[in-house]
């Protein structure tokens, strides 16, 4: 890793300035530092250096710490902060919701790393694989989309998947709206290489299995609270209702799916994700759409 980064706004606002030593986690990337912020939270940044170490009282937040050192902060004349970073030593300075005032480092406890700055803002849908865009079968199908080998127990095994109809046309559609993640209680041996063949645009920002579910009375449940992101903002769609029992009100639940090419719960369901990604709060609108 590079000691020294730049970056220069696009729209000559500002410039982020950044130094850091090997202090972020691996899931941080060069552009995620890219953060330019309003004078509002510059005012908050400068009002909680004073008090460096101590996570700022605010029980709504996302539970994500920022970490701000040595930081100085100035003014620009456009009102976007210009802010010059050192990381010579790291302490965990506070927390805003729904805004940035330094890098994010998310906690090992939480599943996903920070969001990206091309999804910053957007809505979080949590996506199921198997039954849900795909079915996969150990015996021979004729018409298989894809055949993933797999080894079990020092055996190869052949898996044949199908896609289900109008999956590419929604991947690519939720890929648009929002910050996508693919979770599986599948193992990932199996289902990586089936996503890699299945996403051919990168909609999936992350990828979990199996390991990353709890197992709770007999079921793999995803626990969308480990995730790191606003549950207000999270949204899981999933064939099995024991997958998501812990947050049944972030679900839009679809039908499992087997092998009838004339399915069209996919297509149909663009729509109702297109309402959705404009949401600040997901809970009315899909409470509305199980009281239908």
């Amino acid at each position: 890793m590079q000691s020294h980064q730049s970056f220069s706004n696009p729209h000559k606002v500002g410039l982020v300035h950044v130094r850091y030593d090997g202090l972020l986690g691996t899931s941080a990337s060069p552009l995620s530092l890219l953060l330019y912020t309003p004078t509002s939270v510059v005012t908050k940044c400068e009002e909680k250096l004073s008090g460096c170490g101590k996570k700022a009282p605010n029980p709504k937040a996302p539970l994500q710490t920022v970490f701000c050192c040595q930081t100085q902060v100035h003014r620009a004349k456009n009102g976007i902060g210009i802010v010059t970073r050192s990381f010579s030593f790291v302490c965990k300075c506070l927390t805003l919701r729904g805004e940035i005032c330094c890098p994010l480092q998310s906690p090992a406890k939480f599943l996903l790393p920070e969001v990206s700055i091309a999804d910053y803002g957007k809505n979080c849908v949590v996506i199921d694989l198997d039954e849900t865009l795909v079915h996969s079968s150990f015996k021979p199908i004729s018409n298989a989309d894809f055949i993933v080998p797999v080894e079990i127990d020092g055996t190869v095994h052949q898996v044949y998947v199908l896609k289900r109809p109008h999956v590419d046309e929604f991947l690519q559609k939720m890929g648009e709206l929002f910050e996508c993640v693919l979770f599986t209680a599948s193992l990932a041996k199996y289902a990586d290489p089936v996503a890699d063949l299945l996403d051919q645009w990168g909609v999936f920002r992350a990828r979990l299995f199996r390991e990353s579910c709890v197992f709770h009375r007999g079921n793999y449940v995803k626990d969308l609270s480990r995730l790191g992101r606003e549950l207000r903002k999270v949204i899981i769609v999933d064939n099995s209702p024991a997958s998501y029992i812990f947050h049944p009100e972030n679900a839009v639940p679809v039908q499992s799916w087997f092998d009838d090419m004339t399915d069209t719960e996919l297509l149909d369901l663009i729509p109702l994700f297109e309402g959705l990604s404009k949401e600040e709060d997901i809970y009315s609108p899909l409470q509305a759409l199980r009281n239908r």
